[in-house]
């Protein structure tokens, strides 16, 4: 029986593709196998030892201490994608927020409830609120993950012409892209070409600040800027400096802060990208099976500290390791198992940066001992066997 912590609240049917014979949930549970949370900040939480797993219901991970959890052979997955329908419709819609002052129109309409001359002011103060149509101007997406992707493609849809920058992109992002989507071949010349410029990127130590002082003294004036991605990847200080110059017509963020918002051409959102029910959801969904296919098959896909690793089982018995990337971790691993007269009859070995992981079949059982003795050599952070059938 595999018991999951829940530390937020997590769709009903993402939980209910545990089966209840298998997995206990709770949201205070004792010695858990693994946590499910959403936006409850782990960092300065003592997770147990018996965790084998976390999962983030979202794309973010910041909340998690994740090299805490490299260290003692917890994999961390976020389920990147799950909410990317979600995240590109409050994208496309900033499109037409920033450049039609609807916001501004509305408000100012508001502002005249009970006022029986409204007909007549309409007609008369609307040329204040006009703003240009977005089709046949250029948007330049920044990172071509499922979000950046499903951006580009609508866009075209909607008659617009786009550029795209990714370095970075993926196998299954580029058969997903549109031909038509433009690349350019650096971030200058993506901004000195936009109309309008919208980030999907993660945030890192390389991308904070991506969108600063220098990237604004050469973005195509009037240009528009949407940020649903993260805070730190355009400087406030800096964006609100080139809103008042006036060389850039708007920002929308979903990551408002009193410095933006006391700018009026600033549009801020609070923290909508990822707000419907279909993609909590989503996200609990992706979850919950990347839970399930690690605690019963050892298979990991979408985690952000251990590599991608999947073996189709084809044999009862089978190892799960967790190692420090250093030479002959897999050689002594096999030696253990050799000298106990086991047979290996399958093994994929892949790495991460600093860390390793293992997937090994056997037809026999591994005594408790041997796994002892794997436990006890230099690198070997994490051991555990699990039975099909």
């Amino acid at each position: 029986m595999f018991r999951i912590q829940t530390l937020n609240k997590i769709s009903p049917i993402g939980l209910e593709l545990f089966s209840r014979d298998k997995y206990e949930i709770a949201s205070d549970i004792p010695n858990p196998d693994a946590i499910l949370v959403r936006s409850a900040d782990m960092n300065s939480m003592e997770i147990p030892s018996s965790v084998l797993a976390i999962a983030r219901a979202g794309a973010g991970y910041n909340n998690i201490p994740v090299k805490k959890c490299s260290e003692s052979g917890v994999v961390v997955f976020n389920t990147p994608g799950a909410n990317a329908n979600a995240v590109k419709e409050l994208a496309l819609a900033s499109l037409l927020l920033s450049s039609r002052n609807v916001i501004g129109g509305i408000n100012w309409a508001a502002s005249q409830a009970g006022n029986p001359d409204i007909a007549e002011l309409v007609e008369k103060e609307k040329s204040k609120y006009t703003g240009p149509e977005i089709k046949g101007k250029t948007l330049g997406v920044i990172g071509l993950g499922a979000i950046g992707v499903m951006v580009a493609n609508d866009a075209l849809a909607l008659g617009m012409k786009v550029i795209g920058f990714d370095p970075y992109i993926s196998v299954d992002a580029a058969w997903n892209l549109s031909s038509e989507v433009a690349r350019a071949d650096t971030l200058e010349s993506l901004l000195m070409k936009s109309d309008y410029v919208t980030l999907h990127i993660p945030q890192s130590e390389a991308t904070k600040g991506i969108l600063d002082e220098d990237k604004f003294r050469i973005i195509k004036k009037d240009a528009r800027i949407i940020n649903f991605s993260r805070q730190a990847l355009v400087k406030d200080k800096d964006v609100v400096a080139a809103l008042e110059s006036g060389k850039i017509s708007c920002y929308v963020t979903d990551f408002p802060s009193p410095e933006l918002l006391a700018c009026k051409k600033v549009i801020g959102i609070p923290h909508l990208g990822a707000s419907t029910p279909e993609a909590e959801d989503n996200c609990a969904i992706m979850a919950v099976k990347q839970l399930i296919n690690y605690l019963e098959y050892g298979s990991i896909r979408n985690s952000v500290n251990f590599p991608q690793c999947k073996l189709e089982q084809r044999f009862p018995y089978r190892l799960l390791v967790v190692n420090r990337n250093i030479p002959n971790m897999v050689g002594q691993i096999t030696t253990n198992l050799a000298s106990a007269n086991i047979n290996i009859q399958d093994l994929i070995n892949h790495h991460r940066d600093d860390y390793g992981f293992s997937i090994i079949d056997t037809e026999q059982k591994i005594p408790d001992s041997v796994l002892d003795q794997i436990r006890k050599v230099n690198g070997i952070i994490r051991v555990r066997a699990c039975v099909q059938g």
